[in-house]
């Protein structure tokens, strides 16, 4: 029987990311389509907010301001420069920060990625930092946006060189993803991340088994339930983690999870009926952290 040729491409993309505490999870690297897909949707969103914000502007410059057919033309070019120097900051500030924003936010992901189910991870395991964030989007810059800007303003003759200096630039860069396996950008090579499937499924929709989230084990009849001292151990990224290890339910990942929150929240629950335990500790973090965020609390990680 032939093979799936989608399935052979998944098993390629796998992956094992080894967390801090050495836990092995699996992932798979976004494509490469996917990706691209998700950029093209943040910029149509970005765009459309640089329109509305450009056509506010010049509203506000013709309107408010009553620059109306008598104005001189010194203060017509003053005010114009002054709103000109307010949509390039208004745009930087907005370009830089939706990333920054989206991708630091407990999904990892913005909404152009949140639509092709795919976000950004730590390649070492650890919580994705600002820094890492800053980084790959400032390169970016680097990567795609300045060499279209020379293209854009090469002219005929002397700007052709120039022109065809920068579309070879454009095309390093743009070819860049497919000559390593894990589809990396030279952003992510600097800022230490890559781009991974998001799971398309809540945790609840798929767990095999909820006794020890409801109510007592069916393998020991054991019911658990959690203090705020014991919630109050770990924030979003170890939920995450945890969510992760439920999914994909190995028993030895299940095992060594279980061992490690015991560890920290002092109990000792025994052997055989980890992965109740770990139901249970996860619905109730889950609810706990949701409800911090309500009221405007929110806690990234076991660290803050």
């Amino acid at each position: 029987m032939a093979s799936n040729p989608y399935l052979a491409a998944q098993a390629k993309r796998r992956r094992e990311l080894v967390t801090p505490e050495g836990l092995s999870l699996p992932l798979t690297v976004a494509g490469r389509g996917a990706r691209a897909a998700a950029l093209i949707l943040d910029y149509l969103l970005i765009n459309t907010v640089l329109i509305a914000t450009t056509i506010f502007l010049l509203y506000l410059a013709f309107g408010v301001l009553g620059l109306k057919d008598g104005a001189g033309p010194g203060q017509l070019f003053g005010t114009l420069e002054f709103l000109a120097v307010v949509w390039l900051i208004a745009m930087f500030l907005f370009r830089y920060g939706y990333f920054l924003f989206f991708e630091l936010g407990p999904r990892g992901a913005t909404p152009g990625k949140r639509l092709m189910g795919i976000r950004i991870a730590a390649r070492d395991g650890g919580r994705l930092t600002a820094e890492a964030v800053i980084a790959r989007n400032l390169l970016r810059d680097i990567e795609l946006f300045l060499p279209i800007m020379f293209i854009a303003s090469a002219q005929q003759g002397e700007g052709g060189l120039a022109g065809m200096a920068a579309a070879a630039w454009l095309a390093v860069f743009l070819l860049f993803p497919f000559f390593n396996k894990d589809a990396l950008r030279a952003g992510d090579l600097i800022a230490g991340t890559w781009v991974v499937e998001a799971p398309k499924r809540k945790l609840a929709e798929t767990l095999s088994l909820a006794e020890g989230a409801r109510g007592p084990s069916q393998a020991t009849g054991a019911t658990y339930q959690f203090g705020e001292a014991e919630l109050s151990v770990y924030g979003e990224f170890e939920l995450q983690a945890l969510e992760r290890v439920l999914r994909e339910g190995r028993p030895e990942a299940l095992a060594t999870v279980a061992e490690t929150i015991c560890g920290k929240i002092g109990w000792n629950t025994g052997k055989g009926d980890e992965r109740a335990f770990l139901e249970a500790y996860y619905t109730q973090l889950r609810a706990r952290l949701e409800r911090d965020m309500r009221f405007g609390k929110r806690k990234a990680d076991k660290h803050s």
